[in-house]
This record gives C-alpha cells, sequence and structure tokens, in this order.
C-alpha cells in the first residue's frame, strides 16, 4: 500500500501535535492496550485489510486521540477527525463516509454523543460498508444503497455507558485506557520537557508527576506552565523550587487537586454532612453542571478514594475528611 500522509487534523496547534508519540514504541504508558494493538495492526498489515473498529474508553487525556493517530500512522493511512457533539445531521455524516478512501481511519470523539439517527448510519457502515439513504419523501420515497471503500473507525468515549448497545457491539477491538502510575508520568514530563527545549531534574519531574492526577495531559499541561515560571525567573532548567511556587500560584497541591476540587470535598462535608447527596445537588450548589462534575472532577477523586459513589449519592470518604482536616490545619 502507497505511504500516505496523516495531518494534525483537529488539534489545537503544532506544538501539541508534536507532544504526541508517533509510533506504538514510543507511546509511555497503556502497556495492556499497546500490546494488543500491536498484534492486531502487524496482522491487519500482513493480510492487507484495514484494522478493525476500534473503541478506547476512559477518562478524558489518558491518550485516545494520541492512539488513534498513532493506528493511522502505523497502518500507513489517513485519518479523518471528527467530533460527536459537532454531527448534527446523518447526511453529514453519511457524506462524509462516502468521501473516504480506501483503509481510512475515520475517529469521532466523544461518540456517545452522536445522535441517534447519525448512530444508525454508522451500524451498515460499520458491518457491510455500506450507507443506506432516503431519497425524496412521502409515498415516493426510496432507499438507496453506497458502498463505502474498506475503512477502519476509531470512537473514544468517557461515557461508555451512554453508548447504545447496538453500536457498541459493532467494535471488534474495545480497549479500556486507565490512569497512569507517577514512574509513567516522570517519563512522560521528561519527554515533553526534551520536545520544549528545557531542563527538568528528577524531583521536579517527580513532583509534576504526583500532582498530574494520572493524567498526561494534565502532566503536560503542568509543564508547559511551569515552564512559563521558569523562563520568567531566568532559569533553564526546572527545578523542585520552581514548581512549588508555580504550583502555589496555581493554587495546586501535592494530590494536584485544585481550589475546584477542595470546593467540591467542602460542599459534601460541610452542605450535606459528608452525603450520601445527589451529583444533581452538589452540581446546584457549585454552579456547575452534572456533566462537568462527573467527567471532570470525578474521576480522579474516586481513584485516590476521597469520595464514593453509592446507590443514594455522593459520600465522603475518611480518607476525604482527612484531607480537608490537614487542609485547613494548613
Amino acid at each position: 500500500m502507497k505511504e500516505k500522509s496523516v495531518p494534525p487534523v483537529f488539534l489545537r496547534s503544532e506544538e501539541d501535535f508534536s507532544l504526541r508519540p508517533r509510533k506504538l514504541q514510543d507511546f509511555i504508558g497503556q502497556k495492556e492496550v499497546v500490546s494488543h494493538l500491536e498484534v492486531y495492526i502487524q496482522a491487519s498489515l500482513a493480510r492487507k485489510e484495514p484494522l478493525d473498529h476500534v473503541l478506547f474508553y476512559g477518562p478524558p487525556g489518558l491518550g485516545k486521540t494520541t492512539l488513534a493517530h498513532i493506528i493511522a500512522l502505523e497502518m500507513q493511512s489517513n485519518i479523518r477527525c471528527l467530533s460527536g457533539p459537532a454531527i448534527t445531521r446523518s447526511g453529514d455524516l453519511a457524506a462524509l463516509l462516502t468521501a473516504i478512501s480506501p483503509h481510512d481511519v475515520v475517529f469521532i470523539d466523544e461518540i456517545h454523543r452522536l445522535p441517534r439517527q447519525c448512530e444508525e448510519i454508522l451500524y451498515s457502515a460499520m458491518e457491510d460498508y455500506t450507507v443506506h439513504l432516503m431519497i425524496g419523501k412521502g409515498p415516493g420515497a426510496r432507499s438507496v444503497a453506497l458502498k463505502l471503500p474498506p475503512f477502519t473507525l476509531v470512537g473514544a468515549t468517557t461515557r461508555m455507558s451512554l453508548l447504545s448497545a447496538p453500536l457498541r457491539n459493532r467494535f471488534g477491538i474495545v480497549e479500556k485506557l486507565d490512569f497512569y502510575e507517577p514512574e509513567e508520568l516522570m517519563a512522560i514530563v521528561r519527554r515533553t520537557a526534551q520536545v520544549l527545549g528545557i531542563g527538568v531534574n528528577e524531583d521536579a519531574a517527580l513532583l509534576i508527576a504526583s500532582s498530574s492526577r494520572g493524567t498526561p495531559r494534565v502532566a503536560n499541561r503542568l509543564l508547559r506552565r511551569i515552564r512559563d515560571f521558569a523562563e520568567v525567573s531566568g532559569k533553564d532548567v526546572i527545578d523542585q523550587e520552581i514548581v512549588t511556587e508555580a504550583f502555589q500560584s496555581l493554587g495546586l497541591d501535592a494530590w494536584g487537586l485544585s481550589m475546584a476540587d477542595r470546593q467540591f470535598l467542602k460542599v459534601l462535608a460541610q452542605h450535606y454532612r459528608g452525603g450520601p447527596v445527589g451529583i444533581e445537588s452538589v452540581a446546584m450548589v457549585l454552579a456547575e453542571d452534572v456533566a462537568t462534575l462527573e467527567e471532570v472532577y470525578e474521576p480522579y477523586l474516586l481513584k485516590i478514594g476521597f469520595i464514593a459513589r453509592t446507590k443514594r449519592g455522593r459520600v465522603l470518604t475518611p480518607s476525604g475528611y482527612e484531607y480537608l482536616r490537614k487542609v485547613a490545619e494548613e
């Protein structure tokens, strides 16, 4: 197959794209997922077939988009990137699918937010490489089947439970991405610092990694902001002192929790005596929407054991109370 270029579609900047690894062997963390993908990609290349459809799920910022781009590069294919909320009409999705080339990778981020009528377009597209369109209206309307070239759909979601069963079951490869260990995040911080052209010592890298909520996107964002503090201070190497100064300015603590996270915990403790309380009630007090609390704040607070989800609502755990006690003493 002729090698094709993969344009940095759907990325915010060239720097963002440069921070992303471009080969599976360079991807840090998610060892089991990467190991599986290596096997599937090698087998597909040997058969000269497109990779089976792939679904990545897990909290935001763990590498789902990066892996989609790597799949396209490893398969020597083009990639077309879409966002689920931006696709509002089934006709738009059908038009895009009929314009793809053989073995293209179509990446849909937040695929759980696709409208139902767009989901239905994907059913036959994924199974039979066919799109069914209705031509005309009323008694004279007729269905037309348009054949598609073989392609790979890569979906990414933070809310697996919101995917309909018919769509979920059409993915041949389903992989969960989990939070990263500090050692893996340290390696990511060092790699990113090298790409950005600034040094970082081991103590500083460990502090950044430990405060990154187990998430590479957070680690890279913190490193870029700490680089700003270092450059203004005239330092060409990030050390523990400049990291501590930056964290104090940004309102972050050693857990990587922000003022908003602490406010979430305080609402549970002070307004609802530790719970249980419904997430809708917490959202009203914080003036946040429920989806933001469930997708941004809660995953890490659950992971570190500061809150728990029960059938009756959210509960502040003993560890959460102990954390708030220490914060009050500082």
